[in-house]
């Protein structure tokens, strides 16, 4: 394992580009519909990691392509079963390669709709801080990554832009961008998604703790899934067999890269410290499990 197997970044010509996000480079086909392909990137504290995870990109593809397919019974998804590398030049073809998604151009919600079956990470300091998580008040006494007595909860948190970092924000604020109606339809959505999959997961030998879910609008105001969802990158992934409430699990996903941060002399800001070649191998050995134990 390399780093220069790794896609840091793609450089298609034959597509306009449109952005590059933390993990995604997108670009434009045609006039409704967009090419997004997962590279190697990796962001942690919203900084984008000078280190690449070589095939992380096609692992993520592939666990997004197994729940929109899931779960497409609960909410439609942006998903138009084009192949990339129909939409691309034949030079680059590799690029694309099992790490991309021909979607619909769709309007995205300004909020991060996140889901917590657990109180850990932001959650657990805001509910030690407060009692409640997004002014939602829990029961008092929970320990640190117990699951929630109550069932999951949608904490909906803003939507900032690389280098800043995510605010956790009350229902009544995301009522206030969007109108009740569709607030309503997210949370119910978002909480459905979260439970039916945490559940399966669960048989698979995974918790999800919590995890974060992109949603966008149609022309007509119909509401879709979009993005990636249920990753290691967007969620917490713990081991079942060894999950114990009142410590901080081993998990599957980046959480393994952000412990190995906090030893550093590090600000938080970019540039991050590039990743030993330890905590990378390790890093990619956690994801391909996820990979295989959900799907099979």
């Amino acid at each position: 394992m390399t780093q220069s197997s790794a896609v840091f970044e793609t450089n298609l010509k034959s597509l306009p580009f449109l952005h590059r996000g933390k993990v995604r480079d997108i670009y434009a086909v045609g006039d409704d519909q967009l090419l997004i392909v997962q590279t190697d990137r990796l962001s942690a504290f919203d900084v984008i990691l000078p280190t690449a995870v070589p095939g992380k990109g096609k692992i993520l593809t592939a666990l997004s392509h197994f729940w929109f397919q899931k779960l497409a019974h609960i909410l439609p998804n942006h998903l138009t079963g084009i192949a990339p590398e129909s939409v691309v030049a034949e030079s680059e073809h590799e690029q694309v390669r099992d790490r991309a998604f021909v979607i619909r151009r769709l309007k995205p919600l300004p909020v991060e709709a996140i889901v917590r079956g657990y109180v850990v990470g932001s959650g657990w300091k805001d509910y030690q801080q407060t009692g409640a998580i997004c002014g939602i008040q829990l029961p008092a006494g929970l320990k640190l990554a117990e699951k929630l007595p109550c069932g999951a909860i949608f904490t909906p948190s803003t939507k900032a832009p690389a280098g800043a970092h995510d605010e956790n924000i009350a229902l009544i604020q995301v009522e206030q961008q969007l109108g009740k109606p569709l607030t309503e339809k997210v949370s119910e959505k978002a909480i459905q998604l979260y439970t039916e999959a945490a559940d399966y997961a669960l048989q698979r030998g995974i918790i999800i703790a919590d995890t974060k879910f992109e949603f966008g609008l149609d022309d007509a105001g119909e509401l879709y899934l979009i993005d990636e969802v249920l990753t290691p990158d967007s969620s917490r992934f713990w081991p079942a067999d060894q999950y114990r409430a009142g410590q901080n699990p081993p998990s599957f996903d980046k959480q393994f890269v952000r412990d190995w941060l906090e030893t550093q002399d590090w600000n938080k800001k970019a540039p991050a410290p590039e990743l030993p070649e330890d905590i990378l191998r390790q890093t990619m050995e956690k994801y391909r499990e996820a990979l295989r134990l959900l799907t099979g």
